[in-house]
C-alpha cells in the first residue's frame, strides 16, 4: 500500500478519537496533580526501591528527543515512512516515560533542590517551563500525533509547528532537570 493512503480514518472514529484526547488529557492531569499528596502515597515493599527511575526518565527523555530531531530530518527529506516510524516510536517512549514517572513519584519522596545562587534561579526556571510545556503540549501532541496518522497533513503540519518546539523543549529540557538535581538524590 503507498504511504501516501495509509491510515486513513472516518470522520467518526477520529471524531470519537478526539474526544478520548481530551479525557485522556484530563485523567493524566489529575493522575500528575494527585502523585505528590502524602495521602496517596504508595508505599513499596520493604527492599523494594525505585531510585533508579529518575535516571530511567532521563534516558527516556534524552530518547525521544533523538527520535524528534529524526523525525523532522526525515521530513525535511520528504521520507514520510522514516518520519512516521521515528515520531511512534517518540510516542512509545513518551508513554513509557509517563507509566515510571507516575510509578515513581507516587511511590518515592520529593527531592528538594539543594543548589543555592544563580543556579537554583536556572533550575526553578527550567523546572517550572518544563512542567508548564509538558501540560501544554500533552492533548496537542496526541492531537498532532492523530492528524498524522489520519493522513490529514494540513492540520498535521500546522499543529507540528507549535507542538514540535514544544515537545522538544519538554524532552530536553526534562533530563537537563534530572541531571541539576541529582546531586540531592
Amino acid at each position: 500500500m503507498n504511504m501516501e493512503n495509509k491510515h486513513h480514518l472516518s470522520l467518526e472514529t477520529e471524531k470519537k478519537l478526539r474526544s478520548s484526547v481530551w479525557v485522556v488529557t484530563v485523567l493524566v492531569l489529575i493522575l500528575v496533580g494527585l502523585m505528590r499528596r502524602p495521602e496517596l502515597r504508595i508505599l513499596l515493599p520493604d527492599g523494594v526501591s525505585l531510585s533508579f527511575l529518575p535516571l530511567v526518565h532521563a534516558i527516556l527523555n534524552s530518547s525521544v528527543a533523538v527520535f524528534l530531531i529524526a523525525a523532522l530530518v526525515a521530513i525535511k527529506k520528504k521520507n514520510i515512512a522514516v518520519h512516521r516510524r521515528m515520531m511512534s516510536l517518540a510516542m512509545l517512549v513518551s508513554i513509557v516515560f509517563l507509566l515510571c514517572y507516575v510509578a515513581y513519584h507516587f511511590t518515592t519522596d520529593t527531592t528538594r533542590y539543594g543548589g543555592e545562587g544563580v543556579i537554583r534561579s536556572v533550575y526553578f526556571f527550567l523546572l517550572i517551563t518544563h512542567i508548564c510545556a509538558a501540560a501544554i503540549s500533552f492533548p496537542f501532541i496526541l492531537f498532532t500525533y492523530l492528524a498524522g496518522w489520519a493522513n490529514r497533513r494540513e492540520a498535521h503540519r500546522r499543529l507540528a509547528k507549535y507542538t514540535y518546539p514544544l515537545w522538544l523543549y519538554v524532552a530536553v529540557t526534562g533530563p537537563i532537570c534530572y541531571l541539576m538535581l541529582r546531586p540531592y538524590y
